[in-house]
C-alpha cells in the first residue's frame, strides 16, 4: 500500500507540560485505524497536528501527495453547518449522504443552525458535508458522539466502501471494532502500535502486560540472589580485613603467613562483589524491564436508599406535539423499580423530550404520565454547557461536610483527574473531564433511579468499561439513552422504543430485540408474498394447459400474451 501521510519524532509540550514525545507512525493508503487513550492523553492535539491547526515543537509531518484532500470532523457538542451555501455548491451528495443517515430533506434544507435539531441530527449533517466532499484521508474525532444506531451503521458501512483512509478517535468499542484494522493508543506521552480492531487490541495488550510482569519478576528474583550474593560476600570480605588488619604482636608473628592469606582473600572477596556488582548494572543497562504499569481503576459508587413500590412510572396514551410536528402519541408502557431500561429511536424521535417530560421540564400534549412521589431520580444530561463554567469542581460540587469532600475527592482520583484539575474553572477542561464532574456531581447524591443521557459520551474507553461493571451491580432503577450498543447490551435487559410515532416497552434486551424485527413481515411484505404466490399459481396452471394447445391456434396466443403479463407482474412485485 501507497503511503500517504508520515508522522517522524514529533514533540509536543504545552508549557511545561509534555503531551507527546518523540511519535512516529505512517499512515498507507486504504488503512482504517483507531486512536485511543484516556481523556487529556493528547488524541486530539496529535488530530491538531495531522491537519495543520496546530505546529509540532520538533520533527515532522509530511503528506503524500502535499495537496492530500483530508476531512476532518472536530470533537464538539455544537455543529453549526449554514446548508443554504452548501446546498448550492454540492446538494446532490449531501442530500445523499444526509438521506441515508437518517435526516429527511426537509430538515436539511432549514439549516443545522435551527435550535430544533438535536445534537445528533447537528452531527449528521457535519459528517454529510465531509462525505460530500470526496476527502482522500479522514480525521473523524468521535464521530458516532450523539449519533443514533441508523447513523453509526451507516457510517460503518460507508468506512468499509470508502477507498482513502482514516484516523478515527473514539471510546465506541462496537464501531471501532466493525471499522478499523490497527490501533494506536497514546499513553504517557508514547504512541504504541496494535494490529487487528478493538477487541484484539485490548488482548494484545493484556498479553502484553501479561508477559511484562512476568520478565519482571524474573528479573526481580535474579536481582534478589545477587543482591544476596553481594551480601554474603560483604560479610566475608569484611571478616577476611579484621582478621588482616589485627595488630602485629609477638603472639601474632607465627601467624604472619595466615595474615597474608587474610588479606589476600580479603582482596578476592572484593573483587568479586565488583565483578557481580558490575554485571547486574551492565544487564540492567540492556535489558532492564520497567514494572508493569497497572492501569488506573476507575471506581463509581452508587447508593440507593431502599425497595419502592413495583410501579414506578406509567404512561397512559401518551403523546407529544411540537408546534404541527408529533414526536409520539397514543403511548402506553410502564417502568418498575429496580429494572435497567435502554431508552432507544432514531436522532429527532424524542428521547430526550421523553426524560424532560419525566422531569417535569416539558408539559404533555395528552395522556398521562405518573411517577411515584416518593422517587429520588439523578439525572445525568447529555450537555456540559449547562454547567457554572467559571466555578471548579469543588465549587461546583458545594460539599460542605469534610466526609464528603474527601469522598469526592478519593473518586476523582480513581477516574485519573489529578488535584490540580479540581482547581481550575470548568471551562479550562475537556468535555471527557466535564462529562467526569458531572458524574461525580451525581454519585455524590443519594437517589434509587438514574436517568443517563449518553453517559458515556467523551468518556475515555476504560472509564466506560469501569462505569458498567459498577453500573451492573446498582439495585435502583436505570433509565439509560446510549448509543453505545455495548453499553446498552451489557446493562439493560428491557427496552422502550420510539418507531412509528409510539413509545412502546419491549421485553427483551438490544439483541433480541433487533432480531426478533428481522424475523418479522410487515403487512406490506406479507401483502405483496401472497399476490406473488396467486401470480405463480396462475403461471403454473397456464403453463400445463398451453402445452395442450396447438401453437398455431389464437386460443395459444392469448394464453402465452396472458402468461407474459403475469410474469412481468411478478417481476415487478418481487
Amino acid at each position: 500500500m501507497t503511503m500517504i501521510l508520515q508522522v517522524k519524532q514529533v514533540n509536543k509540550s504545552f508549557g511545561e507540560r509534555d503531551i507527546l514525545k518523540d511519535i512516529s507512525f505512517d499512515i498507507k493508503n486504504g488503512e482504517k485505524i483507531g486512536l485511543v487513550g484516556w481523556n487529556g492523553a493528547g488524541k486530539t492535539t496529535l488530530m491538531k497536528l495531522l491537519m495543520g491547526s496546530i505546529l509540532p515543537d520538533s520533527g515532522s509531518i509530511s503528506t503524500f501527495p502535499v495537496s492530500l484532500k483530508i476531512g476532518y470532523l472536530p470533537q464538539s457538542t455544537d455543529y453549526t453547518i449554514h446548508t443554504e451555501k452548501e446546498m448550492r455548491e454540492d446538494a446532490k451528495d449531501l442530500l445523499r449522504a444526509a438521506s441515508e443517515m437518517g435526516l429527511v430533506k426537509s430538515i436539511t434544507r432549514d439549516g443545522a443552525s435551527s435550535g430544533t435539531l438535536s445534537g445528533g441530527e447537528r452531527l449528521k449533517l457535519a459528517l454529510a458535508k465531509i462525505w460530500s466532499q470526496s476527502p482522500q484521508l479522514l480525521c473523524l474525532d468521535e464521530p458516532t458522539n450523539h449519533m443514533d444506531m441508523k447513523g453509526v451503521n451507516w457510517l460503518v458501512s460507508e468506512l468499509k466502501k470508502f477507498a482513502g483512509s482514516a484516523i478515527i478517535i473514539s471510546h465506541d468499542r462496537y464501531f471501532l471494532d466493525k471499522t478499523v484494522s490497527k490501533i494506536y493508543e497514546i499513553e504517557d506521552c508514547k504512541l504504541m502500535e496494535y494490529e487487528g480492531n478493538y477487541t484484539a487490541y485490548r488482548q494484545e495488550k493484556q498479553r502484553r502486560l501479561d508477559q511484562q510482569a512476568r520478565d519482571y519478576g524474573k528479573q526481580q528474583r535474579k536481582i534478589k540472589l545477587i543482591e544476596d550474593q553481594v551480601a554474603n560476600l560483604k560479610q566475608w570480605s569484611e571478616k577476611a580485613h579484621r582478621e588482616a588488619g589485627k595488630r602485629d604482636n609477638p603472639g601474632e608473628r607465627k601467624q604472619m603467613g595466615l595474615k597474608e592469606f587474610e588479606r589476600v582473600k580479603a582482596k578476592k572477596k572484593d573483587n568479586q562483589i565488583k565483578s557481580k556488582t558490575k554485571r547486574l548494572e551492565l544487564e540492567l543497562s540492556k535489558h532492564k524491564v520497567e514494572k508493569p504499569k497497572e492501569e488506573i481503576q476507575v471506581k463509581f459508587e452508587f447508593e440507593t436508599d431502599g425497595k419502592r413500590g413495583k410501579r414506578i412510572l406509567e404512561a397512559k396514551g401518551l403523546t407529544k406535539h411540537y408546534g404541527e410536528r408529533l414526536l409520539f402519541e397514543k403511548s402506553h408502557f410502564y417502568v418498575k423499580h429496580g429494572e435497567r431500561i435502554g431508552l432507544i429511536g432514531e436522532n429527532g424521535a424524542g428521547k430526550t423530550t421523553f426524560i424532560k417530560m419525566l422531569m417535569e421540564q416539558e408539559s404533555t400534549t395528552k395522556g398521562s404520565l405518573w411517577k411515584s412521589s416518593s422517587l429520588k431520580i439523578a439525572y445525568l444530561s447529555q450537555e456540559v454547557s449547562d454547567m457554572p463554567l467559571g466555578k471548579n469542581a469543588m465549587e461546583y460540587l458545594d460539599l460542605i461536610e469534610w466526609e464528603r469532600v474527601s469522598k469526592a475527592r478519593t473518586i476523582f482520583a480513581n477516574m485519573g483527574m489529578h488535584e490540580e484539575k479540581l482547581t481550575k474553572p470548568l471551562n479550562t477542561l475537556s468535555l471527557g473531564e466535564k462529562t467526569r464532574v458531572k458524574l461525580v456531581h451525581m454519585i455524590m447524591q443519594e437517589y434509587d433511579v438514574l436517568i443517563l443521557d449518553e453517559p458515556t459520551n467523551h468518556l475515555d474507553l476504560p472509564s466506560r468499561e469501569q462505569m458498567e461493571a459498577t453500573l451492573s451491580t446498582y439495585t435502583g432503577t436505570l433509565i439509560v439513552i446510549s448509543h453505545d450498543r455495548y453499553f446498552i447490551e451489557k446493562l439493560c435487559d428491557k427496552l422502550l422504543v420510539i418507531e412509528n410515532k409510539r413509545i412502546k416497552r419491549v421485553e427483551t434486551g438490544l439483541l433480541e430485540y433487533e432480531d426478533s424485527k428481522k424475523k418479522q413481515v410487515s403487512p406490506s411484505e406479507k401483502e405483496t408474498k401472497e399476490k406473488i404466490a396467486v401470480l405463480e399459481a396462475k403461471i403454473t396452471e397456464l403453463l400445463g394447459k398451453i402445452s395442450m394447445v396447438n401453437r398455431d391456434s389464437q386460443e395459444y396466443f392469448d394464453m402465452d400474451d396472458e402468461l407474459h403479463k403475469l410474469m412481468q407482474l411478478k417481476r415487478e412485485l418481487a
